[in-house]
């Protein structure tokens, strides 16, 4: 590749995960509205943001070939269900003063999707993947013997989004395609949800201030606008030089948590921490490493 798209890559990049590590912030302007209600906001706004998307690109002819395979149009539903669950235990992690332990999942994130490449597709570990992965295991379980708590919101983001992203690979559906069939199967009960189940004080948008609206509709940018920044850096770079921005992310959030939302890691908590910034060193230099060693070929 050559160095512009290189360079256009790198940007893209870094603006992708800039976005996911400071979103914590956009919640927390809107903590007062309760997570389960953020969400649908979320998959509405999200569902008429990538309509809009489609249209400008022209992707149409996609959507009507992605019809005529049903089988990857009800494969979509169970990636909706695992994003949609993943974006759900996020936002109340982060307005619940569980920041911290969001950006560990984000951190652990990237070992289980070597796990799940092992179990599932029958990638084989290189010898220092496993010591990063041992690693890891070994700073949840010191964290359960030593102080007896599990890192549980860490460890659901951590797979839910590792088998999100399992299954958005099974099915090889493009990227804005694919999260338009997403939020569609996820919009009727969002919904439903909104309009005729919910309610709180911020529930019914009618009696909101403007101010209030706009933060709420503003969550499908706050999903797209990355997702989109990520696909471009995707096709400029190579995966494995791509695979290092992805530490930007977490480290934004445990900077945010810990110098502008007063939140305190406790010792079992940097335990687990530090089992997971040693595996997640392994698991780079490895990759220098192998990556060094296959230009030299």
């Amino acid at each position: 590749m050559d160095a512009k798209q290189t360079r256009q890559g790198v940007l893209l990049a870094l603006a992708a995960y800039f976005i996911w590590g400071i979103a914590p912030a956009y919640f927390k302007l809107i903590h007062y509205v309760p997570a389960d209600e953020i969400l649908t906001h979320r998959v509405i706004w999200s569902f008429f943001f990538m309509v809009a998307l489609i249209a400008i690109t022209r992707q149409w002819g996609q959507i009507k070939r992605l019809f005529q395979t049903p089988k990857k149009v009800f494969s979509l539903a169970l990636s909706a269900v695992l994003v949609g669950g993943n974006w759900l235990l996020f936002i109340w992690s982060v307005n619940n003063h569980h920041m911290l332990e969001a950006s560990l999942g984000y951190f652990i994130n990237p070992l289980v999707n070597i796990l799940l490449g092992m179990v599932f597709l029958g990638e084989r570990f290189r010898r220092m993947q496993w010591v990063a992965v041992l690693l890891a295991v070994g700073g949840v379980l010191v964290q359960l013997w030593t102080f007896g708590s599990l890192p549980i919101i860490a460890l659901g983001l951590a797979f839910s989004f590792a088998f999100y992203g399992l299954v958005r690979k099974k099915i090889a559906v493009e990227a804005q395609v694919g999260m338009l069939f997403e939020t569609l199967w996820l919009l009727p009960v969002a919904a439903f949800y909104l309009f005729f189940y919910a309610d709180s004080p911020t529930s019914h948008m009618g009696n909101n201030p403007m101010s209030l609206n706009l933060l709420l509709i503003a969550a499908g940018v706050v999903t797209t606008i990355p997702l989109l920044c990520f696909t471009g850096a995707a096709t400029r770079l190579r995966l494995s030089t791509l695979g290092f921005f992805q530490y930007i992310g977490p480290t934004l959030m445990f900077l945010l948590a810990v110098l502008f939302y007063d939140e305190v890691p406790g010792a079992d908590k940097m335990v687990t921490f530090a089992f997971i910034w040693i595996a997640l060193a392994v698991f780079v230099m490895d990759a220098i490493y192998t990556q060094r060693r296959s230009r030299i070929k």
